[in-house]
């Protein structure tokens, strides 16, 4: 879990301070998670859930896909067929 933690915060260059001051949960702590050195209780899980926007299951390990709705699946796919039409323009 503690390189979820910290990717998910990398991933959108954000300080352990600021994750801290968003979700109330202590900047030494959050650091504990992230490096391992204790884990975190449920409270705290459902908290960064929360504040990143993905499961708790993909938060733990248990599951691959970080989209936390049916919205986010079709946000994501809506996506990518832009993105595919945009690389088929510039192929022709």
């Amino acid at each position: 879990m503690k390189n979820r933690i910290r990717d998910l915060r990398e991933d959108r260059d954000l300080r352990q301070i600021d994750v801290s001051n968003a979700t109330g949960i202590d900047q030494k702590t959050l650091s504990n998670y992230e490096t391992g050195k204790t884990n975190p209780d449920s409270y705290s899980i459902i908290k960064l859930a929360e504040f990143f926007g993905v499961t708790t299951d993909y938060l733990l390990g248990y599951s691959h896909s970080n989209l936390s709705s049916s919205k986010d699946v079709i946000e994501k796919l809506t996506k990518i067929e832009k993105e595919i039409s945009e690389i088929k323009r510039f192929l022709k």
